[in-house]
């Protein structure tokens, strides 16, 4: 199932769960984009449409990395005493050499550790359990961890963090039931998937 299906999917849940709770308009179109955006997260296991839109041009960041890297390189050499020059312009050189391999798919890994530092400056646990996941997403393959048991619950830890700081009822339910949809629609339940999901993972590898 493609990604649009999947976010339609999770923003009806949202409005369902909303109106069980008789929420304020402002509280509904939260819970709807919530829903949204749960029924999308499994797929950030895949180099595709969807890591790229959370993530930035890795061409942006090389730019910005070599810049430094110049800039750091000059300092070095016009302000630096002794030892201190040297390692200077080669900290400069390195970043410049280091930051021409960034590719797109290293992009992922970047938003997972700056999501993680933002939630420990924060010191929001969920935003920084939404760092480590997005950090496990990037490593893994597609339709594995994401998609399984492991994953939900995983999933669910971060939903109660974030429902307890937004003091908000219906967010935990709203992100596991988008969550959940994602997975009932990649599963063999549904006729024209070829492919499932290995939800029992790390117990058992078979796709259902």
């Amino acid at each position: 199932m493609n990604g649009t299906a999947h976010a339609a999917i999770g923003a009806a849940t949202g409005f369902i769960i909303a109106n069980t709770y008789h929420t304020t308009p402002t509280e509904t179109l939260f819970l709807v984009g919530i829903g949204t955006v749960s029924a999308l997260i499994p797929d950030l296991d895949i180099d595709g449409k969807l890591r790229g839109k959370i993530t930035l041009s890795h061409k942006m960041i090389q730019t910005v990395a070599q810049l430094i890297g110049i800039l750091m390189v000059f300092y070095s050499f016009y302000e630096g005493v002794d030892q201190e020059r040297y390692v200077g312009i080669g900290i400069g050189l390195g970043m410049i050499v280091i930051s021409s391999a960034i590719k797109q798919k290293h992009m992922l890994i970047i938003t997972g550790i700056g999501v993680l530092a933002g939630g420990y400056s924060l010191q929001e646990t969920w935003l920084m359990l939404l760092g480590i996941y997005i950090l496990i997403a990037s490593v893994v393959s597609h339709r594995s961890y994401t998609h399984s048991l492991a994953g939900i619950i995983f999933f669910g830890v971060i939903a109660s963090k974030l429902e307890a700081s937004f003091g908000m009822d219906g967010i935990f339910y709203t992100c596991l039931a988008g969550y959940i949809s994602h997975l009932l629609t990649d599963s063999k339940l549904l006729p024209f998937n070829k492919r499932g999901i290995k939800l029992f993972l790390p117990v058992s590898s078979k796709e259902i």
